[in-house]
């Protein structure tokens, strides 16, 4: 850990970072990789349409419930306690959802697996916030940048070629026992590198925000319900639900209040307001997460339709195609995550111009080659694409958090991914309402890709309007200069 006096660096911090970016990217993985098990899983249990569906859209619901409030659970007890309870209880759900021998069973188990993976993924931003200073901070984002455009792009790729090892009927199983061995090998290496946190003051009830839990829950519930509800079957799926996102914006602004209040009276709110009004690019950040996920996340399921169901490629065969994406996300965030302090947010509006670019050519190649060779027209798009993703995320956390006080940055990085969570829900429910809408008319399949990407396309563009702002607002300062900025924090 990094001395809050004296900075002095932790010598075993970059193992550290490597073991909880392993924990962080078998989390995110599973958001991808069940996606070709499907199938296999109907084959195997005998399961409903509708539940299988709730296989990948309840880890997600539940996953993204309780970021904010895993984020302060780590700030409040330490992120080594938290990020060993979490890593424990995923490892355990995932051989849970392994051996599943019914449907109720797997989708229970994929329930409580998203609940460990949003008390795990914050641990990993606030341990790079406490254990990394300066320069080295952008390095270390950059590293988890990587994990989460890896994660997010090979999820199909790895999960396609599992199910073609271990067999359509059993092979979904070993989707989640992977987890078990990687989960338990990551746990005796955290239990060896990780800062023990100083031990606090008060009670974890003096500490934890109880009401502000339940207000946020509800809000967020309020608005990702519908939304995981309209990815699965459409409009038509949410036309009873119209009432659930005014319930949500009630229960948002009940929380505001709710905190408000508390700060005014020196209590230990969940997520303090002030993060998103007195924190130098915080907001503004935390906006260009949740538009850019928005474009970014529901392309795969997209490419994964088209080209199964409309070119009658395998997942496997699938899952390669947008490799290229994957191996331009893993370069540039690396990269990136070395030029953000001298390059700050120009990075993100190339990265930005890059993956909006790369998507359009898509949309116009793909219809016009012939589906057998249509992988490899798009490979290119795709690299560019990715390289541009990877100069996204990444400088885009480091420039987001980099104002926020160490002793929050457990609750402001859960804050920051529950922002993508929410803009990855919405997404997947517009790219595949607009493709399935293309697919229904004349053009079909072609068409249907390429409306989605080009809808794709225009929240990336989006994303790039707030980066200009942003960029326009920004103090000209460097990021290895947030520590100065930071201790004088209205909040600090």
């Amino acid at each position: 850990m990094v001395h809050p006096d004296t900075g002095e660096s932790d010598p075993r911090r970059w193992r550290a970072l490597a073991v909880t970016l392993t924990a962080g990217f078998m989390s995110l993985l599973d958001v991808s990789i069940v996606n070709v098990a499907l199938p296999s899983i109907q084959r195997g249990l005998g399961a409903s349409a509708s539940g299988v569906q709730w296989v990948v859209s309840g880890y997600a619901l539940t996953f993204g419930l309780v970021l904010v409030s895993g984020g302060r659970l780590g700030d409040a007890l330490g992120r080594r306690r938290m990020f060993l309870f979490a890593l424990s209880a995923f490892v355990l759900t995932s051989a849970l959802a392994g051996a599943a021998v019914n449907e109720s069973m797997l989708v229970s188990a994929r329930l409580s697996q998203g609940v460990a993976a949003g008390l795990l993924t914050p641990q990993n931003s606030g341990l790079i916030q406490e254990l990394f200073r300066g320069a080295e901070r952008g390095r270390a984002f950059g590293a988890f940048g990587t994990t989460v455009s890896l994660s997010t792009a090979v999820g199909p790729v790895l999960g396609g070629a599992i199910i073609a090892l271990f067999g359509a009927e059993n092979g979904w199983r070993w989707v989640f026992f992977v987890n078990v061995p990687i989960g338990v090998l990551a746990f005796v290496l955290a239990l060896r590198l990780l800062p023990a946190a100083p031990r606090r003051s008060g009670t974890l009830r003096s500490q934890l925000d109880v009401v502000g839990v339940v207000l946020l829950g509800a809000a967020v519930l309020g608005l990702l319900f519908p939304l995981v509800r309209w990815g699965q079957g459409g409009f038509g799926a949410v036309s009873a639900l119209w009432w659930m996102p005014l319930v949500a914006v009630a229960f948002a602004v009940a929380f505001v209040v709710w905190e408000r209040r508390l700060v005014r009276r020196d209590g230990s709110p969940l997520l303090d307001v002030r993060l998103f009004t007195e924190t130098p690019g915080f907001a503004t950040g935390a906006a260009i997460g949740t538009v850019y996920f928005a474009g970014f996340a529901g392309i795969w399921l997209v490419f994964a339709l088209f080209f199964q169901q409309g070119l009658g490629y395998t997942p496997l065969e699938s899952g390669l195609v947008v490799t290229p994406f994957a191996l331009g996300a893993a370069v540039s965030a690396t990269v990136a995550g070395r030029l953000v302090a001298r390059l700050g947010r120009l990075l993100t509006l190339a990265g930005l111009c890059l993956v909006a670019v790369g998507l359009a050519a898509v949309a116009v190649i793909s219809p016009l080659t012939p589906p057998a060779t249509t992988g490899f027209a798009v490979a290119l798009p795709l690299l560019v694409a990715g390289l541009g993703g990877g100069m996204v995320i990444s400088p885009n956390t480091t420039l987001t958090l980099e104002c926020v006080p160490t002793r929050m940055a457990g609750v402001a990085g859960g804050a920051l991914q529950t922002g993508q969570r929410i803009g990855t829900a919405i997404g997947v429910a517009v790219l595949a309402s607009v493709f399935h809408a293309g697919v229904g008319s004349d053009g079909g399949y072609p068409e249907g890709l390429r409306w989605a990407m080009a809808s794709a396309v225009a929240l990336v563009v989006l994303a790039l309007v707030l980066a200009v702002v942003d960029a326009r607002r920004r103090p000209r300062r460097a990021p290895h200069q947030s520590r100065r900025v930071s201790a004088h924090t209205p909040f600090e």
